[in-house]
């Protein structure tokens, strides 16, 4: 989250002063819980002035449903209303949440194709925020599971590219199982479609992106534990390295 300021653990512990210019976009979250409190009607209405009055009362209606689902909501409203053209004042906005809503106008744009797709998101897949490098993997990873093996050869180089946030994206958002996400079927039963990406990040040396692999080959492990292991005693062979021993660590936690 924002680095610049200690955030608020408790929802019911934000001072009304910082609620309101988290509503008002002027303020970036820098808690889980201060961007699970900020009202999605308020700050649409705040980003898009002249959004129509029925899009914000169907977000409005939304507030008691999942974030993710309301994302996903607010993405196609805001792709219906503002279309393509809008999304370099998203994308560039104060709000890390109004730059979440971006990742989702790149994600349910129907035209794009993955490339397309990739090129326009890789920005917000190395922002400054987690929140937003989170919503961007997420925002595009039904894209990604469409074509499993096309996905895989598209991200291959973003695994290595010089940003650590940028090599993560390519792990986070190819997990067979994931958080806060749908599973992707044809990896849990076939890891080894991913292993262009994987081995390219057997030995990353950031532990942003060692945590990512290492929870990747997790998730494998609990399908395919065999494959995992005998996967992982391969790059330790090959490796001697501590970045290669502590993703292996971390993938076989559950084995």
């Amino acid at each position: 989250m924002d680095e610049a300021r200690k955030g608020v653990s408790r929802r019911a512990d934000i001072p009304a002063e910082l609620l309101s210019r988290l509503n008002a976009g002027t303020e970036a979250s820098a808690t889980l819980a201060e961007g699970l409190a900020i009202d999605f009607a308020a700050l649409l209405v705040a980003t898009v002035p002249d959004m129509p009055a029925d899009s914000v009362d169907v977000v409005r209606e939304m507030a008691a449903e999942g974030i993710t689902r309301r994302m996903d909501a607010v993405g196609e409203l805001l792709l219906r209303h503002l279309t393509l053209d809008g999304l370099p004042a998203l994308a560039g906005h104060a709000s890390d949440t109004v730059r979440g809503w971006a990742c989702y106008v790149i994600g349910r744009a129907p035209k794009l194709k993955l490339n397309a797709k990739l090129s326009l998101i890789q920005p917000l897949a190395d922002d400054r925020h987690f929140g937003v490098r989170e919503w961007a993997w997420m925002a595009l990873r039904p894209h990604l599971a469409k074509n499993v093996s096309h996905a895989v050869k598209a991200l291959v180089p973003w695994a290595k590219d010089v940003s650590p946030n940028v090599r993560r994206f390519a792990s986070e958002a190819t997990r067979p199982r994931g958080v806060w996400c749908s599973h992707i079927d044809a990896l849990k039963q076939n890891p080894a479609l991913a292993l262009p990406l994987l081995e390219s990040l057997k030995a990353d040396p950031a532990e942003y992106v060692q945590d990512s692999v290492g929870n990747w080959l997790n998730d494998a492990a609990k399908s395919q534990p065999a494959w995992v292991k005998s996967l992982c005693d391969r790059w330790q062979r090959e490796s001697a390295l501590e970045a290669t021993a502590r993703i292996c660590g971390r993938a076989s936690r559950s084995v």
